[in-house]
């Protein structure tokens, strides 16, 4: 047996929101206990309350989760300012979750540290890996790279940077009863577990590949062995690519697929652009656009593509990550990411999922899992 569940609330008030939710979580278990959740939540509430609930109401749950830049679910599909718990029901599947701290001095060791503590509750091998963690004090792609090396490249790893509603602050994790900042909450699943998952940006490459020449982590100092900034312009033009630079991302090709790097800023000195995450030197990159259509198109496909790998018969839930660029590109067309997603849902599918700062999945089945921007993630899982 493995099941889930799904509470919702929009209510702004946190005690109302979090006894909202827990009730109706409540009435779908019927009385089973759960052995695990997720939760998401606006940046704004109280979460030291909400968590505090939780473990109230569903004593020892193994629980992890974070702040948002907007919510996902099959109650309530796209919201803002709101609260979505879902919880694991299992007999033959084990779910253990564990937390790494002080990731922005160490990011590859906190997530050692989380993977260890998981590991520690339990004698099996893990068969998938959730992770939301911090993403403004350090680099996701460190904080993958400390995952892969506790578990193997061969063990999916799916999840996104928690998010504060753009105000690039603070963000939030959440592990047990704890409210953490600067941390890597993971929750490892063991058992006769199932999983697909489903990756697509909508961006499209503009230019031909081209070979990243000069890098250093998150900076591009040379493309082809010109300026980066200078290799941008070549290909937009000065003025178009200062004020639209934050709609050309470069794809970072990987065999025949790619995943996406968002800009954040440039150096007219120096002629290097820096992104959200790392670039490695002697990479292929392109340019890339994509229009509104596009990028709602790539939420759907991403679904599909996970619907279309399922191993099994029909999944027990389906985790959303979308990317808080996306959301912004969206603006008021936002909500009908989900609403696309739907279309195509198995029905009555329990989902939920968030806005974040940065996506974890692997490029397609079978392969090494990549940190992501501008994307939109679909994890499926069920029971063997």
């Amino acid at each position: 047996m493995f099941k889930a569940f799904i509470g919702h609330s929009n209510d702004p008030d946190s005690a109302m929101a979090i006894a909202e939710v827990v009730e109706e979580c409540k009435h779908s278990l019927a009385g089973q206990m759960p052995q695990a959740g997720i939760l998401f939540t606006a940046i704004d509430h109280d979460h030291a309350a909400i968590v505090q609930q939780i473990q109230l109401a569903f004593p020892g749950i193994e629980l992890i989760g974070g702040t948002t830049n907007g919510e996902l679910s099959s109650v309530l599909q796209f919201q803002q300012d709101s609260l979505t718990l879902m919880l694991f029901v299992a007999d033959r599947i084990k779910i253990s979750a564990g937390v790494g701290y002080n990731a922005s001095k160490n990011p590859a060791r906190a997530a050692r540290d989380a993977i260890a503590e998981a590991r520690g509750k339990n004698d099996d091998s893990p068969k998938l890996c959730l992770t939301f963690p911090e993403s403004l004090t350090c680099s996701g792609a460190e904080i993958l790279q400390g995952l892969q090396e506790s578990l193997g490249n061969e063990i999916p790893i799916v999840g996104g940077g928690t998010a504060d509603d753009n105000t690039l602050d603070r963000t939030y994790q959440f592990c047990g009863d704890r409210v953490l900042s600067d941390a890597v909450p993971v929750l490892l699943f063991f058992g006769d577990i199932m999983v697909s998952h489903g990756v697509a940006s909508g961006w499209e490459p503009i230019t031909p590949k081209s070979r990243v020449t000069k890098a250093q982590s998150n900076v591009v100092y040379e493309i082809e062995g010109r300026r980066a900034l200078d290799f941008y312009q070549e290909y937009l033009s000065k003025d178009k690519f200062v004020t639209g630079h934050m709609t050309h991302p470069l794809a970072v090709v990987e065999e025949d697929r790619y995943y996406m790097r968002s800009l954040s800023s440039y150096d007219l000195e120096s002629g290097s652009v820096s992104f959200f995450a790392d670039i490695p030197d002697r990479s292929m990159v392109q340019i890339t656009y994509a229009s509104r259509e596009n990028v709602l198109a790539a939420s759907a496909a991403s679904l599909q593509e996970a619907l279309s790998n399922y191993p099994g018969v029909q999944p027990t839930a389906a985790l959303l990550v979308s990317c808080a660029a996306r959301r912004r590109l969206l603006g008021t067309l936002a909500s009908q990411e989900y609403q696309l997603i739907e279309n195509h849902l198995p029905q009555g599918l329990p989902c939920c999922g968030f806005y974040a700062y940065g996506e974890i999945a692997p490029l397609k089945q079978q392969s090494q899992t990549k940190f992501h921007n501008q994307t939109f993630v679909t994890l499926l899982i069920g029971e063997s």
